[in-house]
């Protein structure tokens, strides 16, 4: 019998969950990577230790949404590059269109990133696990499931700081 110390990391499973959900309901699904050494994406994207990837159907070919890894190619100011991210490094995936989603915690087992700042988004304040644990059990709905009538969805600003910009990358 396995116990849940012994049980695979639900990350991935709740990645590919979200993935197919807003693919189901014509949303864009992205997702926001803490960038380090163990992350393979174009460098000169990366803001404040972090990197939002847009994993469409659209912008990517051979996307594999793996139980360790996310891979794909997409084109960046138009050349193809090979994306590899470690789901640990994965702390959101969420629909460009309404910024529903989920939050991860951060992972603290590894520095950051040396070519980049610690990172200073509202997603790094989430608490991470203990070193050399995985607990995804604490998620977080980015913006509430329904919207007064007329309002555009808008993901919410967090108290005290500045809205993080996204930059579209296809």
């Amino acid at each position: 019998m396995m116990n849940a110390l012994d049980s695979t990391s639900t990350r991935p499973y709740l990645i590919r969950a979200l993935y197919e959900w807003c693919t189901d309901n014509g949303f864009t699904p992205y997702v926001a990577v803490l960038a380090d050494e163990t992350v393979q994406v174009p460098r000169e994207y990366v803001k404040n230790g972090e990197i939002v990837l847009n994993i469409s159907f659209d912008a990517t070919s051979s996307l594999k949404l793996g139980n360790d890894f996310i891979e794909f190619k997409a084109r960046f100011a138009g050349k193809a590059r090979e994306i590899t991210v470690p789901i640990s490094r994965v702390i959101a995936i969420y629909a460009r269109e309404n910024g529903q989603g989920m939050a991860f915690p951060v992972p603290v087992s590894t520095p950051p990133d040396t070519d980049a700042a610690q990172p200073s988004s509202p997603l790094a304040a989430v608490p991470g696990p203990a070193q050399g644990s995985e607990v995804d059990s604490k998620v977080v709905q980015l913006v509430p499931s329904e919207l007064p009538d007329g309002d555009e969805p808008h993901p919410p600003k967090p108290p005290g700081r500045a809205r993080p910009s996204l930059k579209r990358i296809k």
